[in-house]
């Protein structure tokens, strides 16, 4: 406690460059393009094998052989392939991380859609996008959230990494402080992550509530 006391109140570490304010914007920056350019790779995809079934399996089975990849591995070596002059060592990284559990979702949330909905809509006159669109997005949005919200997280989580090829985050209170024996400082910046990480949760909890209708809501509770 009094280490965070130590961290917390000096007043050095709320100002400049390498204040608290400063770190968390760039942890943010790279969370969130990260998370934007998954997003932009992995629902597109996920909504297509997912409504045509095509190529279904090999595409998750691939996704979550992603999984294992090691996430500073990665970071290594894209750094001996293309330097430290820009992010990409800690994005690429990132969106492999954050691909599947979005795509894995978005996949299952649309091809666990029941028949009778998808006959239903087409017996109404609607044809492909628009049955996916009007149909079956919106019954699968519960597990699509879950996917970005499980992403977002082990985005926050991870992108401490940057901070391994000399880039910004709240990942250069750990490091550093670890590298230095300024334990106030990597005991800071461990509860800053967590702490992002639980307003992430908290915030796609808000966006649940505001997005998906209270009738899918409660069709995915009585399951």
């Amino acid at each position: 406690m009094n280490w965070l006391i130590e961290f917390f109140g000096t007043a050095a570490n709320w100002s400049g460059p390498s204040g608290i304010p400063a770190r968390l914007l760039e942890h943010v920056e790279f969370s969130a393009v990260a998370l934007l350019l998954s997003m932009i790779i992995a629902i597109p995809l996920g909504l297509f094998i997912g409504h045509t079934g095509r190529g279904g399996v090999v595409v998750v089975v691939a996704a979550n052989a992603a999984r294992a990849l090691p996430t500073l591995g990665l970071v290594v070596l894209i750094v001996l392939l293309v330097g430290v002059g820009s992010t990409w060592p800690v994005l690429a990284p990132l969106i492999a991380l954050a691909v599947p559990p979005i795509l894995v979702n978005t996949y299952e949330g649309i091809r666990g859609v029941e028949r009778d909905l998808r006959d239903a809509a087409y017996g109404m006159g609607l044809r492909g996008g628009q049955v996916l669109l009007k149909v079956l997005v919106p019954v699968a949005l519960p597990l699509i959230l879950l996917g970005l919200r499980i992403a977002a997280i082990q985005v926050v989580a991870t992108a401490t990494v940057a901070a391994y090829v000399g880039l910004g985050g709240l990942g250069r209170y750990i490091i550093d402080g670890l590298a230095t024996k300024d334990f106030p400082s990597t005991l800071g910046g461990a509860v800053l992550v967590v702490a992002l990480a639980l307003l992430v949760q908290l915030g796609f909890a808000v966006l649940q509530r505001a997005v998906v209708s209270p009738g899918v809501s409660r069709r995915v509770k009585s399951r």
